[in-house]
């Protein structure tokens, strides 16, 4: 019995022997820059990135594999510590924000059922939504719950309202939309086409009442060619030659664009999203 007793014990000596040789042999050692640019990101985890929360982006960084920045909401500022702590020159990171695409609030846009179901955007859109656009706003939330940085709240009327001051410009919300309403633009462009309705005009008219009806004037009138027409039935913006003029925007007749430059009104809070 006693030499079954030291056989085991000292054949799990000799195997621990090994196993710790091994682990010494095959250690990984840790790059002491990754805390360091860990300690730096916001620490948000909104996926901007690419990468796997801000842990998974700062090994990226450490290892070269992404930019210094790749951290869309911490922006220049964390853009110029990663570049330091990396030793590299920094990189400009050109700032974005949040545009949701569509107005067409409950006074705005035909309703043409309730809906009782689970308070998801992804569940009513199987389910064909609640108005008569069948490209527009959903309206129970997504992307306010998905908003880390709280920039975005809904409206009384049902449409979620940016606050462009907080807005990081993490794309969480454009993820969270199942119907791509939301979409990422530079910072500094204030000038928007609010409709994501590829029906035809006079279909848009029958639901709603500043949704984009195809009429082109906006086309002509932009003295820098920024606006065509995708499908032939719904305008966009070039921003690469938008320059903020706003001359589409005063010749829109039913208002489907917006310049913010002139945009005096901002809804207030409305109902609170769980």
């Amino acid at each position: 019995m006693l030499s079954a007793v030291l056989t085991l014990g000292a054949a799990g000596l000799v195997f621990g022997g090994f196993l710790a040789l091994a682990a010494q042999r095959f250690k990984v050692e840790e790059d002491s820059r990754v805390a360091e640019i860990l300690a730096v990101l916001p620490g948000a985890n909104c996926g901007a990135c690419g990468f796997p929360g801000c842990a998974g982006l700062a090994e990226a960084v450490a290892k070269g594999e992404a930019p210094c920045k790749a951290c869309v909401p911490g922006g220049d500022a964390v853009a110029e510590k990663l570049a330091s702590i990396m030793g590299m020159a920094r990189e400009a990171v050109r700032p974005m924000k949040a545009v949701v695409y569509c107005q067409g609030d409950d006074d705005r846009a035909e309703i043409v059922a309730e809906y009782h179901g689970v308070m998801d955007c992804r569940a009513l859109h199987q389910l064909g939504g609640s108005k008569g656009c069948p490209y527009g706003c959903l309206g129970l939330g997504n992307c306010v719950r998905a908003c880390a940085f709280g920039a975005i709240y809904m409206a009384p009327g049902g449409l979620p309202v940016v606050n462009e001051e907080k807005c990081t410009g993490c794309g969480a919300c454009v993820r969270a939309c199942p119907r791509g309403v939301i979409d990422l633009v530079p910072a500094d462009k204030q000038v928007h086409i609010l409709c994501r309705s590829y029906d035809k005009g006079p279909q848009v008219r029958q639901y709603c009442k500043v949704g984009c009806i195809a009429c082109r004037i906006c086309v002509r009138s932009c003295p820098q060619n920024a606006i065509s027409m995708d499908r032939d039935t719904l305008a966009v913006i070039d921003y690469s030659l938008c320059d903020n003029c706003g001359i589409c925007a005063t010749k829109c007749p039913v208002k489907t664009i917006v310049d913010n430059n002139n945009k005096s009104e901002v809804p207030e809070a409305g109902k609170q999203v769980s």
